[in-house]
């Protein structure tokens, strides 16, 4: 898989409100998230869906927000100060080659991978950890924009999300996106 992470100045753009026209945060992940939840999000960027998840979860909630580029989490933890959520969210530079999530082995409640798994090295070991991470019984919502990735490479990652030990639950309507449910068993 060809791999290239998006820019982080790219970061200013995608926060821009007029992409919640595309993308409502509430919308898309309200059905998912509640408060009190502890939820995972890789390649938040500087915070798109992140304020959302962090006002969703609530002051008893957190969200741990995982990039690569040190100018996204600044980014985000700007943003996330401005909203005054900022104590809700953990922001955590990560490596190519791991997550580091040790501490949260099965203490997850939901996991949001929106437009990152094409940009990872391999979906294998990214789902292989989101999944370690999960709670039984919890959800992985992953969403891939179309025409940027196409739809073998979706079906593709979906199939090493299904090795991992994650099954869909269903197929939420995500507009220009493909998206997906899955579900860590019990």
């Amino acid at each position: 898989m060809a791999e290239h992470v998006c820019p982080w100045w790219l970061g200013y753009l995608l926060t821009c409100p007029i992409r919640r026209l595309q993308y409502d945060p509430h919308k898309v992940l309200a059905p998912y998230v509640r408060n009190g939840m502890t939820v995972l999000e890789p390649g938040p960027g500087m915070g798109f869906f992140t304020i959302a998840l962090a006002r969703l979860v609530g002051p008893s909630g957190r969200v741990v927000a995982l990039d690569l580029q040190p100018k996204m989490l600044e980014g985000l933890k700007r943003r996330a100060a401005k909203a005054g959520i900022l104590e809700r969210i953990e922001a955590r530079l990560v490596t190519r080659n791991s997550l580091g999530l040790a501490d949260l082995v099965g203490k997850v409640d939901f996991v949001l991978a929106f437009a990152v798994v094409h940009e990872l090295p391999a979906a294998a070991p990214f789902f292989v950890e989101a999944a370690t991470a999960l709670k039984p019984g919890a959800c992985l919502l992953f969403a891939e924009p179309r025409g940027h990735v196409k739809a073998a490479r979706f079906e593709a990652e979906l199939q090493a999300a299904l090795q991992a030990g994650l099954k869909p639950v269903e197929r939420p309507s995500i507009r220009r996106s493909f998206a997906v449910l899955l579900k860590k068993e019990a």
